[in-house]
């Protein structure tokens, strides 16, 4: 498998520069293929952009999946506002099928702490659909790398 360095986004040329801002690009030898467009909202997006710069274990994250085609995952990492929302919908439309998406943290899979103010979207499954859950406030980089590898799992093998 061969892994990239991965840069923080928007970071500007050199041996593993970003295609684009914001997306992750890790190509696991051919067997699987995986870009990561993240919507980093909050505090979470540090843990994402820690988690995305430990290569070589994105890389074993994505042993299972088998697939020759790439796999496109769109990542919600925070607090997501009513106002906010629109754009992460655009966002969200905007990511190249065939995608899925990863929810990560208590703000994105149900609003956390804020869950009770006026402003705060209940959960991004409110208006685009979730395929993947990581709990916690903030959840650990590692726990996105395996949340990322049951993103990666073929539909139909359990989870």
């Amino acid at each position: 498998m061969a892994a990239v360095d991965l840069p923080l986004p928007g970071t500007a040329g050199g041996p593993g520069a970003v295609p684009e801002p914001g997306v992750i690009a890790v190509d696991a030898g051919g067997a699987c293929s995986l870009r990561v467009f993240d919507a980093g909202l909050a505090c979470c997006a540090v843990e994402v952009a820690a988690a995305l710069r430990r290569s070589a274990a994105l890389a074993a994250a994505g042993e299972g999946g088998g697939r020759g085609a790439p796999v496109n995952v769109f990542v919600v990492a925070g607090t997501v506002t009513d106002k906010l929302a629109p754009f992460v919908l655009r966002a969200f439309e905007d990511t190249p099928s065939p995608r899925r998406v990863l929810s990560f943290g208590a703000c994105a899979n149900s609003g956390g702490p804020y869950w009770d103010s006026y402003c705060v979207t209940k959960g991004v499954d409110q208006f685009i659909p979730v395929d993947v859950y990581v709990p916690g406030c903030p959840p650990r980089p590692e726990a996105l790398l395996e949340g990322l590898a049951l993103v990666l799992r073929p539909p139909g093998e359990p989870r």
